[in-house]
This record gives C-alpha cells, structure tokens and sequence, in this order.
C-alpha cells in the first residue's frame, strides 16, 4: 500500500481533512479535493498518477455519479471506491466496471475504510473477488 496515490473528494471540508490525515498515517500519497470539478480536472491532467479514487456521491458542484462515469471513461481500469450517506448499488452499474468499485456507506469507521482500500487493491493484484 505505501506509494499508493489516492484522489479523495468530499465537499465537507472538516470529514476531508480527517479522511485525508487518517490515509497519510496509512502511507498512502493523497490529494484532497472539496469540489469534484477541481478534482475532474486534476485527474484528467494525469490520470495514471492516481491508483485509486475516493469520492462522496453528494457532492453540489456535480453528481457522483457523473464523476465516477467521466473518470472511468479516461481510466477504464481505474478503482473506486465511494463513500457516501446515500445509498448506492454496485449492481447497478455495468458487470465489466463492478469489480472496481466499492461502496462504503457513513459513517464508517477507520476500519472499515482501510478494509475497503485493501479489498480493492487486492482485486487489482489479482486476488480478492
């Protein structure tokens, strides 16, 4: 995990900056973002910079969904994982995209985040299911 670049976009700035310090302390590399635009944009300018995305659904400037599509168009095998209060579906998206992502639901503890992480890690290393 230590080297693993993570864009993290959440639209309340006291969560961002908690969620931000708790993944530094785990060894990976972040880049914070409150609006999912500036981060759009950050991540359209290096896409293969980022292994993993860590994003909220309700974020005012655009709907997470929307986010997660335009990423996934640039990065197809990009990992996703979703954070939100709002309810969301994996099944609901198409089979092919379904083992890159995951949804974590708030609130979570610091666990449950870390469990998620390394489960999708462990799908892009070829383990995990």
């Amino acid at each position: 995990m230590p080297g693993t670049r993570i864009l993290l976009v959440e639209d309340e700035l006291p969560l961002l900056r908690l969620l931000e310090r708790h993944l530094k302390r785990l060894g990976f590399e972040v880049d914070a973002h409150s609006q999912a635009l500036l981060a759009l944009t950050a991540f359209s300018a290096a896409p293969g910079r980022y292994d993993l995305v860590i994003a909220d659904l309700g974020i005012p400037d655009m709907p997470g969904e929307t986010l997660l599509t335009k990423m996934l168009t640039i990065k197809p095998d990009l990992l996703y994982l979703i954070c939100s209060g709002s309810p969301f579906f994996v099944a609901s998206l198409p089979v092919e995209l379904r083992r890159q992502v995951v949804f974590l639901q708030k609130p979570f503890l610091p666990k449950m985040l870390s469990d998620a992480i390394e489960q999708l890690l462990a799908r892009r290393s070829g383990g995990g299911h």
